[in-house]
């Protein structure tokens, strides 16, 4: 495996950055939110990772990091779409966070075959993307994002407000939140 090179460490690090205020976003808000901060800045730290893995990355064929660095742009545009219009309807919200957290798995999947590779330094352990341990943590994060999601789904649904279909033709109607709590 090739050195990295000062750009190598740049996308590696903006990467595990998004990581971090991935899932301190998840973990603070249940959800990647494009309307705080937090969220905010994990989106486009997200967003240089794959710009700069498609630049890092073209000279060596389309691979896996090439794929994971085109599915996070079409994950982000998806997410973007759904929290700017109402192209998915009452699916938004739900479109929305699985979209920004499916991110989230593909920078961990990126993760795990960077870090199978590359550590530790000049080691002989002949790790590769294709070995089984490593399929093994990407099946496991697979796994914890789908239970993930769902959690996310049920939070959003009991939190979301209702919508009132009027029977009369007319549009849904919003009616206001209130909380029980």
């Amino acid at each position: 495996m090739p050195e990295l090179t000062p750009f190598g460490m740049f996308h590696a690090a903006i990467g595990l950055i998004a990581v971090v205020y991935g899932v301190i976003a998840l973990a603070r808000d249940k959800q990647i939110s494009p309307k705080n901060h937090l969220g905010q800045f994990y989106l486009v730290a997200t967003l240089v990772t794959a710009v700069s893995a498609l630049a890092l990355f073209r000279q060596g064929g389309f691979g896996l990091a090439l794929a994971l660095a085109v599915w996070t742009l079409i994950a982000l545009a998806i997410g973007t779409t759904a929290a700017g219009s109402s192209l998915f309807g009452r699916a938004s919200p739900y479109v929305q966070a699985a979209s920004y957290s499916i991110t989230m798995l593909f920078h961990l999947i990126a993760a795990v075959t960077a870090w199978s590779t590359r550590f530790p330094p000049n080691a002989s352990r002949g790790a590769s993307p294709d070995a089984t341990i490593v399929h093994g943590i990407d099946l496991a994060l697979v796994l914890a994002f789908l239970v993930g999601a769902t959690l996310q789904a049920l939070w959003l649904r009991r939190t979301l407000p209702p919508v009132i279909v009027d029977r009369t033709g007319g549009a849904p109607l919003l009616v206001p939140y209130r909380s029980t709590r």
